[in-house]
């Protein structure tokens, strides 16, 4: 899909290789990076920091001169190496970054032959048509798209005949899991052959993955997922589960299958109404507990989509207390406005696993992420805010491999610039500057966008602005994750990495600390002491001054939505939760809830809080890395969803 190509020149690729990065946390952040987004050159050795950067800056420009060109655009090279070098400059100090999905595969072959799908974040499907939804989240999924899926399916489903099954030679690809899975369900739901899957053309488990990266999970997780949706379709056919329950068992599998599958991060969250008793028990595993295995899956969340619903807040601030979920989507305020009291109309009725973006069904959007704290000056601020949009309104050009997705990107252009360490900002600078830059930086990536989508003749974007809730990008940084304060100030924070990876030898070699994963086989978990600064930690700041703050950014900030979890005291705010909803809901667009973790609630929880004594200890014995042995890596990145809650999701499941 892009035949075109922007080459940095020499000179500025030297620049970049003389610069040192700083990543965050005392070394966490730098194996972050090298764990997760270094690659393999083309010549076979493995990126540092530099090279990751001149990857990820020449493939954005060549999507961007590929639409110029096919376009009969004027692309300069020369004129553009210019503007490359500063963008380059400012994503090596990580001032900006792309997300993860950019980070990893921006400038592959993969994607200049692929299209889009790996760059993006966030997608979601409408689930009337189901098994068209169902193969389309798969696709989604295994291309690392986190994806939300709602309970609209009305059921229309028979037990096929299986008495003279077809066979299906599962081709070794993404297509062919895929199709397979379609295959599954249309023989319920379009009344379809029924097929007996051959499975022998998959390659093996540990086997490399030359197109994607990664390496293969073998073909059980597609065995196991089969067996399920037969099981799940089955037990529909004969009255033993509504559409509800079976939706969600059915995309929570899928899910499931997608993780164990080897393949980058994946999420979902599944949407429902909030008078459906059994959506709101889907997580109830005193009720359900043959849903442990795969419920983890997703967050869930409830649409209030018309008055009515809000008298709902009361009952589900129960089920809130009691387990944290579900999460709430203002759906009114969704489809009516941009930043809140701005009037911005909005097909969506949809939203990604985060809650940070609405979305129409089959439509993806591609955030990137803008530091505040790591940038020296106001301006340097407003000019990272300047390339992050860049990046993600060039992402926006190039088609997928999906023409019901291209469809809809062709029309709405959706980004989400996004702010991280805000939290981080807020106590470094105070409300009133905040609130400010904040208003400034809004009109400054509007203006942006704006010039941009003129000069590639194309519509302007129907949103621009988000703060997601962040995870290995802050992580690299340094700095606290989206809008949230800092679980604890002093803290281990532990990383898992395979026995077999390149950078485990590269940890003991340095003498970092680290156990047997007591959850996962063949799993180290490595430990570093990690300091917040002076922001404040989360158990100081109340879930109404969390409630406030949410309600600022989507005021002043953002007008896709703000990704936020408020922490409260179990015991102090838990009778108070249906009061914050309900004066909150009205004036935001998406929440969820937790309890406080007390510290050491699980063993090796991914992150710990310790005292200023024991971190100072672990500091001055922290080995330092020699990363010049390092190779053979082509990243892997976390398997469930960005924040540390979902992080151990089949631990705590």
């Amino acid at each position: 899909m892009v035949t075109e190509r922007f080459t940095l020149s020499e000179e500025v690729k030297s620049f970049l290789k003389s610069l040192k990065p700083e990543f965050g946390f005392n070394g966490f952040g730098e194996v972050t990076y090298y764990r997760t987004y270094s690659r393999l050159k083309p010549d076979g050795s493995q990126e540092e920091w530099a090279d990751t950067i001149i990857r990820v800056v020449e493939g954005v420009f060549s999507i961007r001169k590929n639409h110029y060109v096919q376009n009969g655009l004027a692309f300069d090279d020369e004129a553009w190496q210019e503007y490359a070098l500063d963008f380059a400059h400012a994503m090596f100090r990580m001032a900006f970054l792309p997300p993860g999905r950019g980070l990893w595969a921006m400038g592959t072959e993969y994607v200049y032959q692929r299209g889009s799908m790996a760059l993006n974040n966030c997608g979601a499907v409408d689930t009337t048509d189901l098994s068209h939804a169902a193969e389309w989240t798969m696709d989604a999924l295994m291309c690392g798209v986190g994806v939300g899926f709602n309970t609209a399916w009305r059921g229309d489903a028979v037990k096929p005949d299986k008495s003279a099954p077809q066979t299906f030679v599962i081709p070794d690809s993404r297509e062919g899991w895929v199709e397979s899975v379609k295959k599954v369900i249309e023989a319920y739901t379009k009344g379809g052959d029924w097929y007996r899957f051959d499975y022998s053309q998959i390659r093996p488990y540990g086997a490399p993955i030359k197109g994607f990266g990664g390496k293969a999970s073998g073909p059980e997780p597609l065995k196991l997922l089969h067996s399920r949706l037969e099981k799940y379709l089955d037990d529909y056919c004969d009255g033993a589960y509504d559409t509800t329950r079976t939706v969600a068992d059915i995309f929570n599998a899928i899910g499931a299958c997608v993780v164990a599958g080897n393949v980058r991060r994946s999420a979902e969250i599944a949407l429902g109404d909030p008078n459906d008793r059994t959506f709101l028990e889907l997580k109830d595993y005193r009720k359900n507990p043959e849903r442990a295995e795969i419920g983890w899956m997703s967050n869930n969340t409830v649409v209030l989509s018309k008055a009515e619903d809000f008298e709902k807040i009361p009952h589900i601030a129960r089920y809130i207390r009691h387990n944290g979920e579900p999460g709430i989507c203002n759906l009114i305020n969704m489809q009516k406005y941009g930043r809140f009291g701005k009037e911005m109309p909005d097909r969506a009725w949809l939203s990604n696993p985060c809650s940070e973006i609405p979305l129409e069904s089959f439509e993806l959007c591609n955030l990137a992420e803008v530091f505040p704290t790591k940038c020296k000056s106001e301006e340097e601020f407003y000019q990272a805010l300047r390339y992050a949009t860049f990046y993600a309104s060039t992402v926006a050009l190039l088609p997928s491999h999906r023409p019901e997705t291209n469809a809809i990107v062709a029309r709405n252009r959706r980004i989400g610039v996004s702010l991280s360490g805000v939290a981080d900002f807020l106590e470094q600078i105070g409300a009133a500057q905040l609130t400010r830059r904040l208003r400034n930086g809004y009109r400054i990536v509007r203006e942006e966008n704006e010039k941009l989508a003129q000069e590639a003749g194309i519509p302007v974007s129907i949103r621009v602005t988000t703060v997601k809730p962040s995870g290995t990008i802050s992580q690299l940084a340094g700095v606290s994750s989206g809008m949230h304060f800092p679980t604890f100030k002093y803290a281990i924070r532990r990383i898992r990495v395979g026995e077999d990876s390149p950078i485990t030898k590269v940890l003991i070699d340095a003498g970092i600390p680290h156990e047997k994963d007591l959850y996962s086989e063949h799993t180290l978990v490595f430990e570093f002491p990690i300091d917040q600064g002076k922001t404040r930690k989360a158990t100081e700041v109340s879930a109404w001054e969390q409630f406030a703050f949410l309600a600022m950014l989507q005021r002043e900030w953002s007008d896709n939505m703000v990704s936020c979890t408020v922490y409260f005291d179990k015991e102090k705010e838990g009778d108070q939760i249906a009061h914050m909803l309900a004066q909150f809901a009205p004036v935001i667009k998406s929440v969820s809830m937790l309890p406080h973790t007390e510290e050491g609630a699980y063993e090796q929880m991914p992150y710990e809080g310790i005292s200023k004594e024991e971190y100072e200890e672990r500091l001055a014995a922290l080995g330092e890395i020699d990363w010049s042995g390092f190779g053979g890596s082509d990243g892997i990145d976390s398997r469930f969803c960005t924040t540390e809650e979902c992080e151990l999701g089949s631990v705590r499941k």
